[in-house]
């Protein structure tokens, strides 16, 4: 299996203790500290915005062992976050923020090189950190500034200028108020585009992967140039409105799961834990955060990984906002550089 620099796992304390023994880690390649990120990573995004839910959600999940979670600030949970992570470290359920790894993303609207840092900035405000850990480019497009809504109106939409705005998310990384920067939704093109001018490459590419969709040419870009790819909607998000049930509903997976007595959910992670590969997942379920972080101990075996191979392959997240004749995508093609 291959996985990028795996460090000595995360042991996790209390009940983790009987839903797993480790939680694998990575370091991550242009890192200006040496300290890893956890394969499995708990994300924020959703449709509501019920800050309470979401504490204790977060709570509940590091009383679980989880350690590495996933915001934005278009997502409007980095307040919530950062409320759980004040109680978290003042009932001692870690014991410093240095057991935490967070990650948030630069919004389109901030996409321009004098924004980024006040948009970081405002970021760490609403977590109440003194720094992040991860922060990414949430997508590879820009917008009028102070207009951060989403959709985007599509007088808004503007190309993205990569040189500069990379060398802004360097800066943030050369003061330390982000220990690493990364990118999000970046197709191959993108990726060498801005690899083109980097000084720091990115360390993590966020983006949709699943059985359903499993990015095979994007992430041998990536591993090819030290990039640690992150999968998000790695079950399909079928909660959101942005979600489908074409994962956790597929006949492959489900034949799989009933086989091994594992649940689709763990099948798909398992999946994309033996790619090498990293993922972010959502519930605020205590039962389903329990069963996520149950797949470190088993293996999938070759028949089964030769048939998640046999899927039928479908982006299930297209984002149509982001194409217009008056935009710097004018087709779904160009959008993601032909990666449908």
């Amino acid at each position: 299996m291959y996985v990028h620099d795996i460090r000595s796992p995360h042991k996790m304390d209390g009940a983790a203790t009987n839903t797993a023994s480790v939680i694998p880690e990575v370091v991550l390649s242009s890192s200006s500290t040496r300290k890893a990120m956890p394969v499995i990573g708990f994300g924020t995004a959703a449709d509501s915005n019920d800050s309470a839910t979401l504490i204790s959600a977060v709570l509940e999940a590091i009383k679980l062992g989880y350690r590495h979670f996933d915001t934005a600030s278009l997502y409007g949970s980095e307040q919530a976050l950062g409320e759980a992570i004040a109680q978290a470290l003042s009932v001692g359920l870690v014991t410093s923020r240095d057991d935490l790894f967070i990650t948030s993303k630069l919004w389109c609207n901030d996409a321009h090189s004098h924004l980024v840092l006040p948009a970081l900035q405002k970021s760490l405000r609403s977590l109440q950190l003194e720094y992040i850990d991860l922060y990414l480019i949430h997508w590879p497009i820009s917008s009028t500034p102070e207009k951060g809504r989403w959709p985007i109106d599509e007088q808004d939409l503007m190309p993205m200028d990569f040189k500069s705005v990379w060398a802004a998310m360097e800066e943030c990384q050369r003061l330390g108020l982000a220990k690493s920067i990364g990118v999000s939704n970046f197709s191959c093109k993108e990726l060498q585009n801005l690899l083109s001018s980097a000084t720091i490459p990115p360390s993590v590419n966020q983006v949709e992967m699943s059985p359903v969709w499993q990015q095979k040419k994007l992430r041998e870009f990536c591993k090819a140039n030290g990039i640690v790819v992150t999968a998000f909607s790695p079950l399909g998000a079928k909660g959101c409105s942005w979600g489908t049930h074409q994962v956790m509903e597929n006949e492959v997976l489900q034949e799989i799961a009933k086989a091994r007595g594992k649940t689709v959910a763990q099948v798909c992670l398992r999946w994309i834990y033996e790619q090498g590969e990293t993922f972010v997942v959502k519930s605020y379920n205590k039962e389903r955060l329990k069963e996520n972080l149950q797949i470190f101990d088993w293996e999938l075996s070759e028949d089964d990984r030769n048939k998640v191979n046999q899927i039928k392959q479908h982006r299930l997240i297209v984002v149509k906002e982001f194409v217009s004749a008056r935009g710097p995508y004018k087709s779904i093609e160009e959008l993601w550089d032909g990666e449908l």
